[in-house]
């Protein structure tokens, strides 16, 4: 009877000190995560919707993020400041918008004449890429978890034809990080401006052209109202990678589990991006070439400057700055290998479909 009653006790304790226990491995926990793209967008913008659910369906409501819009908390080219200082704990951004802070930080997003989205991720998650860019953003008290691609980009919207490299001289253009510089090299006045004050300054004259992203953002944003040639193909952006900025404070915090579902949310809205771009995209151009677009593609005088160009500043930067030159030298060999699979194999075969769709299955 004694032993039965001990027992029943001692079980019940087991219960009262597990339950704490369960308790401390799902605490609640709430954050901001401003964004640097406008609500307007269900693709970029939509991406940081999708991660913050994603993430609140796997730790089953207990963390929970709250996605700010561009401007809505911090302006959209400072989300890396806010996490940095604390402001927020997390940030919805790109590398390459800050540039001038920490030039390597270009390279978490995309660099002209680059690689492909599933490049890039190989090169992050198995060509040592992830480890150089955790060494540049811990240089801002963060980290970075891929979140998203909107894989190859249009050459971008102007108001006159692009005929040869001269076209590009004194043209005020908008266009972000390394690219800026490339288009500087060849004599434009690059600008940075958010997404969302694109289009009143095309509207007003003080944008000539500018580079966005493709066809079904371009679109909403109603580019073609105010700049009627529409280039590619992208050779100046083969993907922009998003990324998921962390303050390393706040990450420190974290139970191991939700660690875990920020990555788990990051990949899924990786996916889910990518993969909204690919099929939204063709729709969305053929309604633009519908109203009157005149789609050109680049010629190639103008790509050979541009390739030129990039090189150009790629070294600039290498000779000055030794991070940078670290990062660039993995990313070429990586870049390299990756081009020479791609002409024996995938890239050959798209390359034979292309040529042959008039008479394909």
């Amino acid at each position: 009877m004694q032993r039965r009653r001990f027992l029943t006790l001692a079980g019940a304790g087991g219960a009262a000190l597990a339950a704490p226990a369960v308790a401390q491995e799902a605490p609640t926990v709430n954050w901001r995560m401003p964004s640097s793209f406008p609500r307007s967008l269900d693709t970029v913008w939509g991406a940081a919707e999708f991660l913050t659910a994603k993430v609140a369906a796997l730790t089953d409501g207990k963390f929970s993020i709250r996605p700010f819009s561009a401007g809505e908390l911090v302006p959209p080219l400072q989300v890396l400041d806010a996490v940095q200082n604390g402001t927020t704990e997390c940030g919805h951004t790109a590398g390459f918008y800050y540039l001038g802070k920490e030039p390597a930080l270009v390279f978490d997003t995309g660099v002209p004449f680059g690689l492909t989205p599933r490049q890039h991720m190989a090169w992050l998650l198995h060509g040592g890429g992830q480890a150089l860019v955790d060494e540049a953003y811990a240089r801002f008290n963060a980290l970075a978890i891929p979140c998203g691609n909107t894989g190859a980009q249009m050459g971008g919207w102007f108001r006159k034809e692009i005929n040869s490299p001269d076209d590009l001289k004194g043209l005020r253009i908008r266009t972000p990080g390394l690219l800026s510089m490339v288009y500087e090299k060849l004599g434009a006045i690059p600008q940075q401006v958010a997404g969302s004050d694109i289009y009143p300054a095309l509207e007003k004259g003080s944008l000539d052209a500018v580079e966005f992203v493709g066809p079904y953002d371009d679109e909403k944003l109603g580019f073609a109202k105010v700049a009627r040639y529409y280039y590619g193909p992208g050779v100046l952006e083969l993907g922009a990678s998003l990324c998921l900025a962390i303050n390393r404070d706040s990450w420190a915090r974290l139970p191991p589990r939700y660690q875990e579902a920020l990555r788990a949310a990051s990949a899924c809205a990786a996916d889910d991006l990518l993969a909204k771009y690919d099929a939204n995209n063709i729709p969305a151009l053929k309604r633009l070439v519908g109203q009157g677009v005149k789609l050109k593609a680049w010629p190639p005088e103008v790509m050979h400057a541009m390739q030129r160009a990039t090189r150009d500043v790629l070294d600039d930067y290498a000779a000055k700055d030794p991070g940078f030159a670290k990062v660039l030298a993995s990313w070429r060999a990586f870049r390299a290998g990756q081009l020479l699979w791609a002409s024996v194999n995938d890239g050959a075969a798209e390359n034979y479909l292309m040529a042959t769709r008039e008479n394909g299955l």
